[in-house]
């Protein structure tokens, strides 16, 4: 026959307790270890090839007006159809970009501005706009968790460039933008995850 044995309630109860205390320890020891890398992340990027604010100056910078022309900048990688960081602009939005707000009278603008302006409806544009930002959860992970405090890394890098056209003459480039965006916002709770029941027990009228 086989040896059967029954293990006393209490003994088996205290065993158990004393298992669950080890795997919690071990748990929570291997949570702690990973915390940091728990954090979400997110990343903000206009799909384009540049991938540095450098390479993106260059680009622009490589535009000779009244010498580039607008199919070679297409075949470069301006196209508006394929690169989503490229708006065309209309002559009226030239316009208005130039005329609102300006205290510049038409003659004392540059010669690829006034030359656009006086193109009429053969004067375009590109806008031009591209990002790629990363925001990090960094800080203590239960803080975040639990909303007390959140801490967010920003870094990246923005630009943004102009481009004027008549017909098919490139004839006015300028470009600007954030080379190094390095920012930090902090978010303070003292009740943690209770902080917004206020606003959501207030009577609504």
């Amino acid at each position: 026959m086989p040896d059967e044995r029954v293990v006393p309630t209490g003994r088996a109860a205290r065993l158990g307790s004393l298992l669950g205390r080890i795997c919690l320890v071990a748990l929570g020891a291997a949570g702690v270890a990973g915390c940091e890398a728990l954090l979400p992340a997110a990343r903000d990027a206009t799909q384009v090839g540049w991938q540095t604010f450098d390479e993106a100056r260059v680009a622009v910078e490589a535009i000779e007006p009244f010498e580039t022309h607008k199919s070679s900048l297409i075949a470069n990688g301006f196209d508006p159809f394929r690169n989503p960081a490229v708006t065309i602009l209309t002559y009226p939005e030239i316009v208005q970009r130039f005329a609102a707000g300006s205290a510049l009278q038409p003659d004392e603008y540059e010669p690829g501005i006034r030359a656009c302006l006086k193109a009429g409806k053969s004067c375009t544009g590109y806008a031009i706009v591209a990002r790629r930002i990363k925001r990090d959860r960094i800080g203590n992970f239960w803080a975040d968790s639990f909303a007390f405090r959140r801490e967010v890394d920003i870094t990246g890098w923005t630009f943004t460039a102009l481009i004027l056209f008549v017909d098919d003459l490139a004839v006015y480039r300028v470009f600007g933008g954030q080379p190094n965006m390095h920012e930090q916002q902090i978010t303070r709770n003292p009740l943690g995850p209770l902080q917004g029941w206020g606003e959501m027990l207030r009577p609504r009228f």
